[in-house]
């Protein structure tokens, strides 16, 4: 039963006095507005409205549920329209989860130009290298690099990821370079240790359309990239990195590329949101404006 829109049908016959003109404002015939008065009337259980041929006056009941209603209904459309307007303008607070090397270095710098492009928008953001459930967590979006697994959320591309082996020339010149993919089983390798484990097989291209997939070990390993950077760096022996981990340690010479002739695969790097329908205008506008700032020609890839 819709009550309140009975209730707003009544206080529109006492503003416009008649029924046949609120019904008219209403889109209504006038036949449907005077069941609706009588049915509010039978369901309180008592008489609203005084009607006579000429003129129509509130009851001593009617003007008691007037003045009271009236409150009630102007503060419901003004709460249902903040939110319709709320639903279509970029605002409101953005919950935001990153991968904390990749969030540091090439998100953080884009949020302040973010903010000033949606002055109505706060950012809360969480950096955190473990796959956290977005929907249990209250997050919005979140940032996800590498393969995505079969979650169930939402995902859009923002960047490929391609991925290199890497040593430090030091290495290099007290181990020797290695040729092909099974030359790495004589070498120290750093391994990555996340959710998915020890990720010690690592998988090339042989340049016809095949595979190869090479078991490696080392004496290092660990679950945070930039501690797998340093190791690499330091001259602890061959690492796979993302180029974006890597990029300014190329480019200086403190790394250099390997097997260049056997290509690891690329993945992505996406954004990844808890459901399609309705999404936010502030999620959509976040997305689009990483897609603009990271997408066709990223920062690393210069």
């Amino acid at each position: 039963m819709d009550r309140v829109g009975d209730l707003s049908l009544f206080l529109r016959v006492l503003d416009l006095g008649s029924i046949s003109a609120a019904a008219r404002s209403l889109d209504l015939s006038v036949a449907v507005a005077s069941q609706r008065l009588k049915r509010l009337e039978r369901d309180l259980g008592v008489r609203l409205l005084h009607r006579t041929t000429r003129q129509l006056h509130a009851t001593p009941e009617g003007a008691a549920l007037a003045q009271q209603g009236r409150t009630l209904v102007e503060d419901l459309e003004a709460l249902t329209g903040g939110i319709r307007q709320t639903a279509t303008e970029v605002a409101g607070t953005l919950r935001v989860t990153l991968p904390a090397s990749f969030g540091r270095q090439y998100i953080s710098p884009l949020l302040p130009e973010f903010l000033a492009r949606y002055s109505r928008v706060r950012l809360s953001v969480n950096l955190n290298d473990q796959m956290l459930d977005l929907v249990g967590s209250g997050f919005d979006l979140g940032i996800r690099v590498g393969a995505l697994g079969d979650s169930g959320l939402v995902a859009r591309q923002l960047a490929v990821n391609r991925r290199v082996l890497c040593a430090s020339p030091d290495y290099l010149c007290r181990r020797g370079m290695p040729r092909t993919p099974e030359d790495l089983a004589a070498h120290d390798c750093l391994l990555l240790v996340g959710s998915q484990g020890r990720q010690d097989v690592w998988r090339f291209g042989d340049g016809q359309g095949g595979e190869i997939a090479q078991r490696v070990d080392g004496r290092f390993e660990s679950n945070l990239g930039e501690l797998l950077r340093d190791a690499v760096v330091a001259g602890l022996g061959i690492a796979m990195h993302s180029i974006w981990h890597v990029h300014e340690e190329l480019r200086t010479g403190q790394l250099q590329v390997l097997l260049p002739n056997y290509p690891l695969a690329a993945t992505g790097i996406h954004a990844v949101m808890p459901q399609r329908r309705l999404v936010p205008p502030r999620v959509r506008a976040f997305v689009d404006f990483l897609a603009e700032r990271l997408g066709d020609h990223p920062p690393w890839e210069n």
